[in-house]
This record gives C-alpha cells, structure tokens and sequence, in this order.
C-alpha cells in the first residue's frame, strides 16, 4: 500500500506525549499512572519514536515488500443470525452464552442476559479520513442492521481501529434506545460532542454493575500497557484498558489493544479470590489481541505477538481464548493471515491446546458453557 495511503495507520503507530488528566480526591495522591501530562503505563514509560524511526520501518517494509499478501483467504462465514436474535430474546435462563466475531476486535458477546459488544468498528476504513488509510479486507461479521439491541458497548482506548465514530452514532441511535458505554477516562467527554451521554468512565481496577435480568454484571476496567491518540496533539490524554466483566453465567475478559506486561499476572492475583475451583475456576473466555506486531522493534511496546498472546491466556487464567485483532485492517508488517499461523507454533511452545486458544472466522459464532453456579 502507498505511504500516502497508509499515513493514518503510521500516525496511529507513533507514540508520543500527552497532557491533562483526572485526579483523585483532592486530599490524597492520584495514581501512579495519572502524570502531570497525562497517563502512562504501569511497567514502562511509553515513550514517542521519532520521526527517522517511523521512516526507517517505512522503509525496510518497502525494501522488503512488506506486507506479503496473504497465503489464503481471510476466513469467513455467514452469520448465524436466527440463533443471535433469538438467543438475545430468550430471556436469563434460556440464553446461551456466544461470542460472534464481527472482525478485528469487533465481538458480540452473549452472556448475564445482555447483548455485549466490545470496540465496535464497521466502518471501511480505520482512518480520520473517509478515502484513505487501512481499509477493511473483509466485510463485517455482521452489519449494524444485523445487530441484536446492544445493552453495553465496552470501548478499549480511543485509537480509531478501535473508536470509530460512525460506528457508536449509529448504535447510540438503535431502535429501543441506547447502550450504555462504559469507556476509560477521558473518552465520555469525547462522546458527549457527539450527543452520546448514556455513559459511564472507568479508572483501572473501577468498575460498574449493569442491572441485567440475570442480576448483577460486574464490569472492570483492567490496566494494560499500550497508549492513546487519534491526532498529532492529543496523544496520552485518555486512558486505554481491557475489561474483566463478571456474570453468573460467564466471566469474560476483554484485552483490547496491547503489549506484554506484568499486568496480566497483575490481573489473575485481582481477581483470583473469585476464580477459585470451587468459584468455577478463571475467566471462561478471554479475547486476546493477537494481530499488528512486526516489526518487534517498533511495535513490541505496545502490541503483543502470538507468542505473548499465548502467554496472556497463561497469565489470566483463561480457560479458553479466542485471537482477535487480525484479518481485518493491514496496520502492521506481517501478512493478513499470519497471527494464527504463529499462534499455533506458539500454543505447542507452552503446551496449550488447540481448543484452549483458537481463532474464530469472521461471522462465526462459538457457544460456551455456562458457568457452573
């Protein structure tokens, strides 16, 4: 692809600096990752590349002729979409926890008797700009016609692979009414100048119960390490995080954008005194980003590689994972349909089984156990 065409996705690439941020009660300190300046990462300070770095990946991709096309299709399959409405109408009960993957990291999830969906993006192109920067290889899993009615949106971080804008006017104006968003700090502001205000901003470790027909839902901001920005001057001004959402029927995990960290260890010693054996064990689905990681040199501290995917799942305690994050927008320097190639290399590595970390086509639903009670 031409530079030119690609510039959104090397603006979204380059880290830099950032600026002003919440606090906490004025009598005590705030946390260790709000800054002066903004946010920062737990185990690392996330600091910018400059400008002969970003040109230098540049150009070794061009020398190289990088990214190679794909081998074989982007997997795909029709939507099962009598078994989405229907299970998003049966009620507590009845309703079977699934996941559809709609592309990148674009899920439905199904679970507590809610309609979930995490970073929505259907729109063609991850860019600020409607004609150019990443395009989509692949159509949606679903169109947003297609969506059951979405009770939670959960956004990740603002980067706009994962913050589209089209996409959350849309579903802030689906019949019946809004979702809730629940975003990281910073993000509710930046809806509100799109007149979307059913929202809820979440520090790390925060977290807010959704009243669902099941009962409780308990959704968690978790730290991860990776960073902000969808322009040249806002960069580290919002918070970026995964989510642990806890119902009776499912615990779920959420890493949105990533790089490898302590934080994942971090996150298993949070919440182990509720994923005890006799609690049902860890996180029963974890959606681990898996794709836009080479080159390591310049992408390594802020997304992770299979290898460190299958490691997350160790970290968290998942019983099962799903690779997310690839397929869908050419961002990075490895070929479309690389991750779950070297997510297999990686699952014999760490002795993990194929069932236990899997990728998903795009469309495809998978229906999980429910959660012993």
């Amino acid at each position: 692809m031409p530079v030119t065409t690609r510039l959104p996705a090397l603006l979204m690439a380059s880290a830099l600096l950032a600026p002003s941020l919440h606090v906490n009660a004025a009598d005590a300190p705030p946390p260790s990752h709000h800054r002066p300046s903004g946010y920062q990462n737990n185990y690392i300070e996330f600091q910018p590349r400059g400008l002969l770095d970003l040109l230098k990946w540049k150009r070794d991709a061009s020398r190289d002729d990088l990214p190679k096309p794909p081998r074989t299709p982007i997997p795909t399959v029709a939507p099962d979409a009598a078994f989405i409405q229907a299970n998003a109408r049966a009620g507590v009960m009845a309703m079977q926890p699934a996941i559809t993957w709609i592309g990148h990291a674009t899920m439905l999830a199904q679970f507590g008797g809610l309609n979930i969906l995490t970073d929505p993006v259907f729109s063609e192109r991850v860019s600020p700009l409607s004609f150019v920067g990443p395009k989509r290889a692949v159509a949606a899993g679903l169109t947003l016609g297609a969506l059951p009615h979405i009770d939670v949106v959960l956004i990740s971080h603002n980067h706009y692979d994962h913050l589209d804008d089209a996409s959350v006017r849309a579903l802030a104006r689906q019949p019946g009414g809004p979702p809730l968003f629940i975003v990281p700090l910073g993000i509710k502001a930046w809806l509100a100048e799109r007149d979307i205000t059913n929202v809820v901003e979440l520090d790390w470790w925060q977290s807010h119960t959704v009243a669902a027909s099941v009962g409780a839902v308990e959704v968690v901001l978790t730290p991860v390490q990776h960073w902000s920005g969808r322009g040249l001057n806002d960069r580290l001004k919002t918070l970026w995080g995964g989510y642990a959402v806890f119902a009776p029927d499912l615990h779920f995990f959420f890493t949105g954008d990533t790089a490898y960290s302590k934080d994942f260890k971090d996150i298993r010693e949070r919440f182990a005194s509720r994923q005890t054996p006799e609690k049902g064990g860890g996180f029963d689905i974890a959606l681990i980003a898996l794709g836009a990681y080479e080159p390591r040199w310049f992408m390594s501290a802020q997304h992770v590689n299979p290898a460190e995917a299958v490691q997350i799942h160790l970290d968290v305690n998942a019983k099962r994972s799903v690779g997310i994050h690839w397929g869908t927008f050419e961002l990075t320097d490895e070929s479309l349909d690389q991750p779950p190639i070297d997510l297999a290399e990686a699952r014999r590595a760490k002795a993990v089984a194929d069932a236990d970390f899997f990728v998903m086509a795009v469309g495809e639903t998978r229906k999980l156990p429910k959660r012993p009670r």
